[in-house]
């Protein structure tokens, strides 16, 4: 990447927020940012967006640190590693937002909204009625001082909202695309700091970015409508912008923006199935499409030299030239390809080492064996009753999978059902049961339907160790995976018959 000189020091920071499994999406933009400020000896610092404590998941936080050091994009700065700004978390810093917060109310580019939920609420509906973008209405904008400090006396809840000018435009610099202009009657009066004192993205975004000194903002397109509050932002705070670089958006065959339901996202789900990080990296490299083409580099033997390269390569040849804003595919049969490629490079003792690591882990063994032990009556038959822990693609047929007294078409729909619950489920024992018996009497499924349909989803039969326990083993990312296959299968199925 080439950028404009400056005196500062590159600095570059991937936010992931730990709301559920990392995504390739953050691995994407993660290596963007590494192979920027490893080009230019800058730093790459991980920042844990966590301040949406509605979503927030213990255990993302964890995986978010393994994924990132299992693909080789290890940060300069921040949780583990200590140095002068870490850690860095923002749930630890709220009193840093709620005072620079308090700032902007001062130089009266914020203000006290004390509106309730309720009255929103209907506002939004009114403005959908009238067929206009539902944005707030400015209530609260220009109360009397009076008015404010009896609420705030009476103890009344309120946000902190950016006061937006109500007329011009703003304009910022994409480095990928140029200026952009948004008119300021598009640009609502965000919120700034919830009533539970926590900030929103927008101001623990801007506030983190400058006090961590970040040059160089390098994230997803999705992003370019929220550009404009924050340069507002930093107008409002009188600190200089830092480079706005806003990455094209990983996307489906069909050119959707990537998503579960069409291909896996969870980077757990690529190491739990085998892919090599090398592979993964490799893959992402060439969804950039920063590295130049045809390239001399040949790493594997009768390989496309200009698609197979490492990371060190990419920090040595990615170019801002060669970045294609057209949208990259997220091609599933592309990244089997590459992974396939590197298997077949390594020496057989390197094959042997990885298959230990993931599937023929110690761990993975002991966890699966613990389930079959007193099912069989010689070790000759611990395949027999284990090998859907270590098949890629189960599909049951039919008479396997359908009940008696079911049709095809709403078994289906009721393997759908069960998918979006256990997506939205604890991965225990304890919260999947009375999740799925739960839609099961909603929907009129006996508990032996309910559970039968989805053993055989999961292992192929109708015999199986105990299913919850073998869907813990197996893991939340690859049993969701081999249910979403299920459906897609069965989706083509339907549209050949027709």
């Amino acid at each position: 990447m080439t950028t404009t000189s400056t005196e500062a020091p590159i600095r570059v920071r991937i936010a992931p927020s730990p709301t559920g499994d990392p995504h390739v999406g953050t691995a994407y933009i993660g290596l963007l940012n590494f192979i920027y400020a490893r080009q230019r000896g800058g730093k790459f610092v991980l920042r844990i967006e966590d301040t949406d404590r509605t979503r927030f998941v213990p255990t993302s936080e964890q995986m978010i640190f393994d994924t990132l050091r299992w693909l080789g994009l290890g940060w300069d700065e921040g949780p583990d590693v200590g140095g002068p700004y870490g850690p860095y978390r923002q749930s630890e810093r709220t009193e840093i937002y709620r005072q620079h917060a308090d700032l902007l109310l001062a130089n009266g580019t914020a203000y006290r909204c004390f509106c309730t939920a309720e009255e929103l609420d209907a506002v939004r509906k009114q403005q959908i009625a009238a067929k206009l973008p539902p944005r707030y209405p400015g209530t609260c904008r220009h109360l009397p001082k009076e008015q404010i400090e009896a609420n705030l006396a009476a103890n009344k809840p309120f946000v902190i909202r950016m006061a937006v000018p109500t007329e011009g435009a703003t304009t910022f610099r994409d480095e990928l695309r140029g200026d952009i202009t948004f008119d300021h009657s598009t640009i609502d009066d965000q919120v700034l700091m919830k009533s539970d004192g926590f900030p929103t993205y927008h101001l623990a975004n801007v506030v983190d970015d400058h006090l961590m000194q970040i040059t160089d903002v390098i994230r997803a397109e999705e992003w370019i409508s929220s550009t404009p509050k924050h340069v507002l932002l930093y107008k409002a705070f009188g600190w200089q912008l830092p480079r706005f670089w806003h990455m094209p958006l990983l996307r489906n065959i069909d050119k959707s923006k990537i998503s579960k339901r069409k291909n896996p996202v969870s980077l757990i789900y690529y190491r739990q199935a085998g892919f090599l990080p090398e592979a993964m990296i490799n893959f992402l490299g060439l969804m950039g499409g920063g590295m130049p083409s045809p390239s001399p580099i040949e790493i594997v033997n009768g390989a496309k030299e200009n698609e197979i390269f490492s990371l060190d390569d990419m920090i040595a040849r990615f170019e801002v030239p060669n970045i294609r804003l057209g949208g990259p595919v997220f091609d599933l049969t592309k990244l089997r390809w590459l992974n396939s490629e590197y298997l077949r490079a390594l020496t057989p003792e390197s094959f042997f080492a990885a298959l230990r690591q993931t599937v023929l882990s110690d761990q993975y063994l002991r966890d699966i064996s613990a389930l079959v032990q007193t099912r069989i009556e010689t070790l000759g038959q611990f395949g027999d009753l284990t090998s859907f822990f270590f098949r890629d693609d189960i599909l049951p047929t039919q008479e396997v999978f359908l009940p008696k007294k079911r049709t095809l078409e709403e078994t289906v729909a009721f393997a759908a059902e069960q998918l979006t619950v256990l997506e939205a489920t604890d991965w225990t024992h304890e919260a999947m049961e009375p999740a799925l018996k739960k839609l099961g009497e909603e929907k009129g499924w006996s508990v032996k339907e309910n559970f039968m349909l989805l053993r055989a989803i999961i292992t192929g039969s109708t015999m199986s160790p105990p299913l919850l326990e073998s869907m813990i083993v197996f893991g939340k990312a690859r049993s969701l995976d081999r249910v979403r296959r299920f459906l897609e299968a069965q989706k083509k199925l339907a549209n050949i018959k027709k």
